[in-house]
């Protein structure tokens, strides 16, 4: 065979292949009934609402479990610090400051006494709880938990309508589930919502977050502000009114020479521990009631406001979607929290962690 007969087999032969090699075939969008549509927008909206519910049960229980540990490192680190006999000589010797530089303000004393004592509440307590868990946490754990469940239910919504992912993608595009524009990176659809991995990286989110915290007047931590003031204001005129005395013993123990006056001071400073002994019990009385009462108020708050409590982030997406196909109502937080009193912790509650369940 000469070399024109190889050519011209060979060019025959790729020819050949090149026929055979077809362009991939991109399969027809179906065809999808409005009737259809309302019933996967009615599925929508219900898996919302079951969503929200469970939600709504991580929540309370991830609020408790923090309820519990505040209670206890209250009881734990809080109240034996404050009634020790060394903090109490502590916070006399700032008291003593506090009215010499007063300059004549009324409850002055007390008023910096309360600053002092809650910057103390938020090192021995709050901080110490907040690095296991806190609301700030719960509020982006229970609004991550929402956007992850509706993520679950929508490939099964799209399968049992025998309508393509793609397509049901393109729809949930169209429906809002953060609108807090402008500018337009305020806003977010649902499907953008459900498909971004993780949510704290979608800018809309973020705005979300920081509008609950702003709306709060605090980013998402109880205030025991109120609760110290009670507490302050009784162990300023209790040291107030112990000042005058101390001050006539040290003068007694500086006229009495050197033994005597080291004497008559160990002296005094027996009768005032015995004193604060005996007044231990009223004033640990007081703390959990005076800070019980606010932290509870503060508690039920963060969990009942569906503006501002964990559940606002939830709360908000879940409006925005079942508001926008029809859902009807607003969705509620009806967390069913009832307030209690302080009481020692007996035992620790476990934390909820979002679990997925199928269907």
């Amino acid at each position: 065979m000469n070399l024109r007969a190889l050519v011209v087999a060979a060019l025959c032969l790729l020819a050949g292949c090149a026929s055979t090699a077809r362009a991939p075939v991109t399969a027809p969008a179906v065809v999808v009934s409005p009737a259809t549509w309302q019933r996967i927008d009615r599925e929508i909206v219900s898996a919302s609402q079951q969503s929200t519910e469970q939600v709504k049960l991580f929540a309370r229980g991830s609020m408790e479990h923090w309820r519990t540990r505040v209670y206890q490192q209250t009881e734990e680190n809080f109240i034996p610090w404050f009634s020790s006999y060394w903090t109490q000589e502590w916070l006399s010797m700032k008291v003593s400051w506090y009215t010499i530089s007063a300059g004549g303000e009324q409850d002055a004393s007390a008023k910096k006494l309360a600053a002092y004592l809650l910057d103390q509440y938020q090192e021995k307590v709050l901080a110490p709880v907040a690095v296991e868990i806190d609301p700030d946490a719960i509020l982006s754990q229970a609004t991550a938990f929402y956007a992850q469940l509706m993520a679950q239910q929508m490939p099964l919504i799209a399968q049992r309508h025998g309508v393509p992912v793609a397509q049901l993608n393109g729809r949930l595009q169209k429906v809002p589930a953060i609108a807090l524009g402008p500018p337009a990176a305020r806003d977010a659809s649902l499907y953008k919502v459900i498909s971004t991995e993780p949510l704290n990286t979608l800018p809309a989110y973020a705005a979300l977050i920081d509008k609950i915290h702003t709306d709060g007047g605090a980013k998402g931590i109880a205030s025991t502000d109120a609760g110290m003031a009670p507490v302050a204001k009784r162990a300023s005129q209790r040291i107030e009114a112990e000042m005058a005395p101390r001050g006539a013993a040290s003068a007694v123990a500086a006229a009495a020479g050197k033994l005597a006056g080291a004497m008559i001071s160990v002296g005094v400073m027996g009768i005032r521990a015995i004193i604060q002994a005996n007044d231990r019990p009223d004033s640990e009385a007081l703390i959990r009631s005076s800070l019980g009462n606010t932290f509870d108020k503060a508690w039920l708050k963060l969990v009942q406001n569906p503006t501002t409590g964990v559940m606002a982030g939830t709360l908000h997406m879940a409006g925005q979607v079942e508001r926008n196909l029809g859902g009807g109502e607003e969705p509620s937080v009806g967390l069913g929290a009832n307030r209690v009193e302080w009481q020692p912790p007996q035992s620790t509650t476990q934390q909820i962690e979002p679990t997925v369940q199928g269907e």
